[in-house]
């Protein structure tokens, strides 16, 4: 697979971002940690031809280099990082921490279950975007050769599915809590 490193950044840029944000719940620290992640694609731009699924391997990059600023933060503060209780268990997974409560876990699960159930009531074409991007995590390419659509067409998709899952979400009283408006 030849790409050189402007394709790669422009294909996979927003997912590593969307990764970084995620795993440090922080946009100035994942924008820190994107830094150091695609500093390491370069550096490391020599191995690129040899690799045969390229967002397995950024996903790797991020998910080592999040661990060792974890590690080298924990060494030099010496303070148990406090998490949010809404972070998702393979993030846990990562960071030593004791065990999610039962109170958690429920909370997660109903979480998780009002997600399903709202991306559920979304027009089938947004409903399918939403889970190509997001549950199987195919790029923005992956989705448009898919669906037989420009990727400009599937990012309007994106953007319009999440403007309509928000708002799906913030008309339910049972959801409005978990929103982050």
């Amino acid at each position: 697979m030849k790409m050189n490193l402007n394709g790669l950044y422009e294909e996979y840029g927003r997912y590593i971002y969307h990764l970084c944000l995620k795993l440090t719940r922080n946009k100035d620290e994942a924008e820190d940690l994107m830094q150091d992640v695609w500093l390491k694609v370069v550096r490391n731009s020599g191995r690129m031809d040899n690799v045969d699924h390229m967002k397995a391997w950024l996903t790797t990059i991020c998910m080592n280099t999040f661990r060792d600023r974890y590690r080298k933060d924990v060494r030099r503060s010496k303070h148990v990082m406090h998490q949010p209780e809404t972070l998702d268990v393979p993030i846990l997974d990562l960071v030593p921490s004791d065990n999610m409560t039962p109170a958690e876990l429920l909370e997660q699960n109903d979480i998780q279950t009002l997600v399903q159930r709202k991306i559920g009531e979304l027009d089938a074409i947004y409903r399918t975007t939403i889970e190509y991007f997001y549950v199987y995590q195919y790029s923005l390419i992956e989705i448009a050769e898919v669906m037989k659509v420009s990727i400009g067409t599937v990012k309007s998709r994106l953007f319009r599915a999440k403007k309509y899952l928000k708002e799906l979400m913030m008309e339910d009283t049972a959801v409005q809590d978990y929103v982050i408006a």
